[in-house]
Formats: structure tokens, sequence, C-alpha cells
């Protein structure tokens, strides 16, 4: 029996077992639905901003901060909707997979629009470390495997550390959302990264302020160039 077979017959068997439901809706997933069915796929809120990724609102949140050559998300994200249960159950709900599907299903959209053209390799926005042992991963690595099973672009874990550790951003106004993460990120100095575009992945982009403190500190490795990438983007 060949490989694609096996796994074929293991999973049609544990979806016998144990069905898996639509992370959106609920529904329950047929045998070639991961994460979540046709129908929540074809309603999902795309930004479409891969096809535009030098001028759109995403893009322009970095704008007068950092340096930004591209930027997409894949959806628009809204807190307490149907469609913020793909990152809610990616990240709080133990299910890392989420992170995966999902990065591979942005990735092979984006690369239609030549989204990850020159990008040398992918740093996703670290964790600190309290939080990834106790989360038990980091999802902003889940969704950056998911492209690399794409684009075969390398991810480097080694560059970036968080070193503190930051509550929700979700109610901080911008202004309190800079300062909680202004020097939250340490990268290695040692490390030269001069003429590399890096993509910086993560889960949503809300301010911006995780990302620019991110890169601010890789820019003590070099000069570089970045695009940013990520799942969900706040309206």
């Amino acid at each position: 029996m060949r490989m694609e077979q096996r796994i074929s017959f293991w999973h049609r068997l544990l979806n016998l077992i144990a069905p898996q439901a639509c992370v959106i809706c609920g529904a329950r997933l047929a045998i070639d639905e991961q994460v979540i069915c046709v129908s929540c796929n074809l309603h999902l809120p795309r930004t479409g901003y891969a096809a535009n990724a030098l001028d759109n609102e995403m893009a322009r949140r970095f704008w007068g901060r950092i340096p930004v050559e591209r930027a997409a998300a894949l959806f628009y994200y809204e807190a307490g909707s149907e469609v913020s249960n793909i990152i809610y159950d990616m990240k709080y709900h133990d299910h890392p997979e989420i992170g995966r599907v999902m990065g591979r299903m942005a990735a092979e959209e984006f690369a239609n629009e030549g989204f990850f053209e020159d990008i040398d390799l992918m740093i996703p926005v670290p964790l600190e470390k309290k939080r990834q042992r106790r989360r038990g991963y980091n999802q902003s690595m889940e969704i950056a495997q998911g492209v690399k099973e794409v684009t075969e672009i390398p991810i480097r874990e080694d560059i970036v550390v968080r070193t503190t550790f930051d509550e929700s951003q979700t109610h901080k106004s911008l202004s309190q959302r800079m300062e909680s993460v202004e020097n939250a990120f340490r990268a290695h100095e040692d490390i030269n990264l001069n003429g590399k575009h890096i993509l910086i992945i993560d889960d949503i982009v809300t301010s911006g302020a995780t990302v620019c403190a991110c890169v601010k500190a890789l820019m003590n490795c070099g000069d570089i160039k970045v695009s940013v990438m990520s799942l969900g983007m706040a309206k």
C-alpha cells in the first residue's frame, strides 16, 4: 500500500471514530475538508491584500514606523465573530494543527499573487518562554510551518527572542500597545542578516505594534528588507 493510500485510510478511519467539526460553523467536516468546511471557506472574509501587497490597509499600518516591502492577511478578524474561532481555537484550545492548515491555505492563495518572491527566510513572532511552555507551542510557528510546506522557505527561530510576558492587547489603545511591547524583543546581534528579505509571520495584526517591535530588534542584525504575513487582521 502506498504512503498516500495509508494516510488516506487512517484519516478516513479517524474521521469515522472521531468526526471533525468546522471551527467556524460546527458542521461535520467531509473527508476531504480540514479545519473549515467548504461553505465557510467560500464565505471567509478574505482581505485580498496579497493582490496589492505594497499598498493596502495592513501595509499602511506600518508606514512611517518600519520599512515594509509587502504585507497581507488572509482574512478580516473581528473578536467574538464566528471567524474568530479560527484564532481562538488555535491559541487557547490546544489545536496547533489549525495554524498549519490555515498557513498552507494562505500560502497557496498568496503564492498565486507572487507574494513570496525573493523572500529569503521566515521568522515567526516568538512567544515569551513561559507562555510557550504553558501553551505547548507557538501559534505563529505553526502557521509558518504550513507556509513552508507550500513555499519551502526556511524558518529561523534562533534569531530573535521575546524577553517579556505581555498580557492581552485587545483592550489597549494604540499608545498602550506600543509601550507594552516596545522592548519586548531581542535579536542576536552576532547573526548577520545583511541584504536578507525576511517574512515576519504572526497570527493577527491589530495595531501592528508587536510586529514593529520585533522588526526593530531585527534591524540590529543588518540592512534587511521586511514583509509581513498573518492569518487575521483586525479592522
